[in-house]
C-alpha cells in the first residue's frame, strides 16, 4: 500500500475526533469517510498487523477504545498515526484511507468473521507477543 494510484483523489480535509475516535477525511472527488479509530488501528498496514505474507495477519482485539495520540505527514501520500496502545509503524497512504473509509461495512463484516472464526472477543486483550515476532 506505500504507491498512490494516480486515480485515488487527494484529501483536502482531515480532522482528527478525539473524542468520537474517527478520522474525517475528505476527498478532491467530494467523498468524505468517517474512519474509526478501531478500524484504523486493526486494519493497520504495519508488518506488525498485516504480517510478511497471506494468512500471516495478526487478529488485533481489544481496540475499541484506542484514540490517535498524533498523527504526523509522510510526504505528499500518507499520513503516520501514533496510536494510544503504542502502535505507531502503519503509514496510511491517501488509496489506504480511501479504501478504509469506502468499504467500513464490509471491513467491519471481515473483521468479525475473523474474530467468530478464531474464537476470540472484540474487546480482548491482545495475547503477549512472543519471542519470535518479527520486532517491526
Amino acid at each position: 500500500m506505500a504507491g498512490l494510484n494516480r486515480d485515488t483523489p487527494a484529501p483536502v480535509a482531515m480532522t482528527v475526533h478525539a473524542r468520537s475516535r474517527v478520522l474525517e477525511v475528505a476527498f478532491a472527488d467530494g467523498a468524505s469517510f468517517r474512519i474509526p479509530f478501531e478500524l484504523m488501528r486493526v486494519y493497520s498496514p504495519s508488518a506488525e498487523v498485516q504480517g510478511h505474507g497471506p494468512g500471516q495477519e495478526v487478529l488485533q482485539t481489544g481496540k475499541r477504545e484506542v484514540a490517535i495520540a498524533s498523527l504526523a505527514p509522510v510526504g505528499n501520500y500518507a499520513v503516520q498515526p501514533t496510536f494510544s496502545d503504542g502502535h505507531d509503524s502503519g503509514i496510511y497512504s491517501w488509496d489506504y484511507l480511501y479504501f478504509l473509509g469506502s468499504q467500513q461495512q464490509q471491513l467491519w463484516q471481515d473483521y468479525e468473521q475473523r474474530l467468530a472464526h478464531a474464537g476470540v472477543d472484540r474487546d480482548a486483550p491482545m495475547a503477549a507477543k512472543s519471542a519470535g515476532a518479527c520486532g517491526h
